[in-house]
């Protein structure tokens, strides 16, 4: 089964393609369509896919979490997805994919593993409003295959924080404001709970901010403060100072925002912070290839926040009002 997993070398030259491989998976018969639906993940994401073993339970688990293994020595928790994402199974999940992503490894029972399909970003759509408030949010992108089938991207990045609670307040504690309301931060994230992190950071920090949920939308929002700037006779790092983006989104990946930023001399001197649940040192480097000046793992605001006062104030050193 490990054989759908090729090696990560022929991968990395993905990045800055705006082009990714994503694993198929089914979890059951979904209730709301009668249907198996088919899911997708990112393979960066993906350590292995095997046959369950034996799980362990303990006490005072979040719901969904069905207990631990142990994988070559650690203790990994298991997600049951179909129980998580309202599905009602038909078979036994004997399939786990063991998961790597924001320094966390966790393994996710699915019904069955289908292949490994490569595409492009822009294939990837944001899926339509009645789709993401059915799933609750779990849904990041959809798209269509040659047979008709919409694959779902799920956002795996909130079932590890909704199953682990990771987002608790105490990430928060000690995060000193700079109160500039004359700094703004541009970011994009598919992932809703990843905007509502950021977004209290930034509010902690008291900074300005612009909004966009993939990167095509935080190109096309460049494009309209560039204008602006242009018609006012400004630079457009007056208007804004720092851009953040996540590196996985639909129709348009970080790497591709980054490159189309760093090639265009309007937006000379405005730095790029890539904030990512790809956080190994490959992927770092894979940024810096396209440009991006800072890499900050997602789900730690605290050292997201130090690196956002560091480059907009300019200097490491600068104390920071209270």
């Amino acid at each position: 089964m490990s054989d759908l997993l090729k090696s990560i070398d022929a991968r990395t030259r993905l990045a800055g393609t705006n082009k990714l491989e994503i694993l198929l998976f089914t979890l059951g018969v979904d209730a709301r369509t009668g249907r198996h639906e088919t899911y997708g993940i990112n393979v960066f994401k993906v350590r292995e896919v095997m046959r369950t073993p034996a799980i362990t339970a303990a006490p005072d688990m979040p719901p969904a979490v069905k207990g631990m293994v142990s994988l070559r020595g650690a203790l990994v928790p298991v997600v049951d997805l179909a129980e998580y994402a309202g599905v009602q199974p038909d078979s036994p999940r004997d399939i786990m994919i063991v998961t790597e992503y924001n320094g966390h490894t966790q393994g996710f029972l699915v019904e069955a593993v289908d292949t490994i399909l490569r595409l492009d970003w822009a294939q990837m759509r944001v899926p339509p409003e009645m789709l993401t408030t059915n799933m609750g949010g779990l849904v990041t992108a959809i798209t269509e295959l040659p047979d008709a089938r919409l694959v779902m991207m799920l956002d795996v990045e909130r079932v590890l924080a909704e199953t682990t609670k990771i987002d608790d307040d105490f990430l928060f504690a000690g995060i000193k404001p700079i109160n500039r309301d004359d700094l703004t931060v541009l970011f994009a994230d598919d992932s809703s709970v990843a905007r509502s992190q950021i977004e209290r950071t930034l509010k902690v920090l008291g900074i300005r901010y612009v909004a966009a949920i993939n990167g095509r939308m935080a190109w096309e929002e460049l494009q309209k403060i560039a204008a602006y700037a242009e018609s006012t006779g400004r630079k457009v790092k007056e208007l804004v100072q720092l851009v953040l983006t996540d590196v996985e989104m639909p129709e348009m990946d970080g790497y591709i925002l980054t490159k189309s930023i760093k090639g265009d001399q309007r937006f000379s001197g405005i730095p790029v912070i890539m904030h990512s649940s790809l956080s190994s040192m490959s992927n770092q480097q894979l940024g810096k290839s396209v440009g991006v000046d800072e890499y900050v793992p997602k789900f730690e605001p605290q050292r997201l926040a130090e690196t956002l006062s560091r480059l907009l104030l300019g200097n490491a050193a600068q104390a920071v009002p209270a």
